[in-house]
């Protein structure tokens, strides 16, 4: 069966159309005209999420469990057409669509084993105390239930493991919310065969047609309308920190202020170590490199700065790091306006006397090729900018004459999704003292690695105090996501007949 996009909307089981087009912008091959999202097209789709909730918040975690994994069965049946039009809109190698394929499709059959356990629920019981002075106690339980309809904006930069289907889609789902995803224009072809998958997974398992909608780009009342719309009860968001805080903004401001779960950005800063970069520093140059420039530096997660103690070992580190760098070949950047934006960065950088620069290259059009910059620790935390994320292969290197200063530049960070430090046995007692520090700054602290890559597990933490994210206490990555999508409910002396089914298996 050949599968390609209909250039449609799917709004509760329905292919519609909106008023005009829009053409995608692919990096390679063809491209294809996609209806344009309407406020009308947002009332509707929620008004069948809510209709939806009522019968999917309240099916049993097996049949929601079933249509997750129904849902990753289909995305594996579309597989060679979503690598084919993911390559072409985003001009991302083959093996990467495939691996986040894989990742998308993981992340959806392990949260239908996660809520078939039931653990995620967190039920409580305090049995009744009727015999207790000076005043009897009544019998309470607890458990986490749906909130209901939750807006999902697919992300630029993951057109398969934070869009249509990815993980906030699933972690909705999987606590039992409808899901009203916006679309990203980067990206809405791939966009559209994953709301084919889901889709066909409706069909198969029988759940209401309004648990899932997908509408289109379209102008910015789209998404305002869906972030306002009073049926919504949480957003999640992966994006920029300028689009991310205005879409913040008017849930706080609704009359029923709601949740944003956005991830914003951050650039993840690696301490390095005096003994470890005594014994290794030119493979630590290395690695940044490689680390820095992956996937044309577009990874949330992406180290853009290293800190480290300015000495002869110092020099090493930024030497091989700037050899490899200059190895690196330009590279597709996933859209004309990120790559504009990486350009704009790169200039932010070269205009500044704060800084210095280490290599610098031209980027023209679609293509980045790597930049990395030089700047000392006081130089750092007087220019606030310095410590803004440019979204490529752009790296800072902060050189600090001591451990204290390290630590100082460490209590000035922003919020950040990971901090990194690279340490040997004899650094452990700098690293003690960094690590109260660095842990109120991000959401995980790695020892001897890179950030990128994000593992889908139970322990995953993939968010962090703002800006990096918009509420520190949730993760976007790993199990722990779905109880974004709950909140807490106690029922007090309710006869077992009127309990909910999830306290009785």
């Amino acid at each position: 069966m050949v599968f390609t996009p209909k250039g449609k909307h799917l709004v509760a089981g329905e292919w519609l159309d909106g008023q005009g087009t829009f053409a995608s912008t692919p990096a390679h091959g063809p491209s294809h005209d996609f209806a344009v999202g309407t406020v009308e097209l947002v009332n509707r789709a929620c008004e069948a999420a809510e209709e939806a909730f009522l019968s999917y918040g309240y099916a049993s975690r097996a049949e929601r469990a079933a249509f997750l994994r129904a849902i990753a069965d289909e995305i594996e049946a579309r597989a060679e057409a979503i690598t084919e039009i993911g390559s072409q809109e985003t001009g991302l190698p083959e093996a990467r669509l495939q691996g986040e394929r894989g990742r998308t499709t993981g992340q959806l059959r392990l949260f239908a084993d996660h809520i078939e356990k039931g653990e995620y629920l967190d039920r409580r019981f305090d049995a009744a105390l009727p015999e207790r002075q000076p005043a009897p106690r009544p019998e309470i339980r607890l458990i986490q239930r749906p909130i209901g309809p939750v807006a999902v904006f697919g992300a630029s930069n993951f057109p398969l493991a934070f869009s249509t289907a990815g993980g906030d889609t699933a972690a909705a789902l999987a606590a039992g919310c409808p899901v009203v995803v916006k679309g990203h224009s980067a990206h809405p072809g791939t966009g559209e065969i994953v709301a084919q998958a889901v889709e066909a997974a409706i069909r198969k398992t029988g759940v209401h047609p309004g648990v899932f909608s997908l509408i289109q780009g379209g102008n910015r009342q789209v998404g305002e309308a869906l972030v306002q719309h009073p049926l919504i009860k949480a957003v999640g968001f992966t994006g920029s920190l300028a689009g991310g805080r205005a879409l913040f903004n008017l849930c706080a401001a609704r009359p029923e202020p709601i949740p944003f779960f956005g991830e914003l950005g951050s650039v993840n800063p690696m301490f390095l170590l005096p003994e470890a970069m005594k014994a290794r520093a030119e493979t630590l140059g290395q690695g940044w490199a490689g680390s820095l420039t992956m996937g044309a530096g577009q990874f949330c997660t992406n180290p853009g700065i290293a800190v480290v103690i300015e000495g002869t070992d110092a020099d090493r580190f930024t030497a091989a790091a700037v050899e490899a760098l200059g190895k690196v070949a330009p590279q597709t950047m996933l859209t004309d306006g990120i790559a504009k934006a990486y350009r704009d960065g790169q200039e932010r950088f070269t205009t500044r006397n704060s800084v210095k620069p280490l290599l610098e290259t031209a980027s023209t059009d679609r293509k980045a090729s790597p930049n990395l910059f030089e700047t000392t620790g006081s130089q750092f935390l007087a220019d606030h900018a310095l410590g803004e994320e440019v979204f490529g292969p752009l790296g800072l290197v902060v050189r600090v004459n001591s451990k204290d200063e390290m630590e100082q530049l460490a209590r000035g960070l922003q919020g950040q999704l990971t901090v990194t430090v690279h340490m040997d046995e004899g650094d452990i007692e700098a690293a003690r003292r960094l690590r109260p520090i660095l842990e109120r700054k991000a959401g995980r602290l790695l020892v001897n690695g890179f950030p990128t890559g994000v593992e889908v597990v139970d322990s995953m933490v993939h968010g962090g105090p703002y800006p990096a994210s918009t509420n520190f206490g949730a993760t976007s990555v790993g199990t722990l996501s779905i109880r974004r999508f709950l909140r807490p409910v106690s029922y007090q002396n309710l006869p077992e007949a009127l309990l909910p089914d999830d306290f009785l298996n």
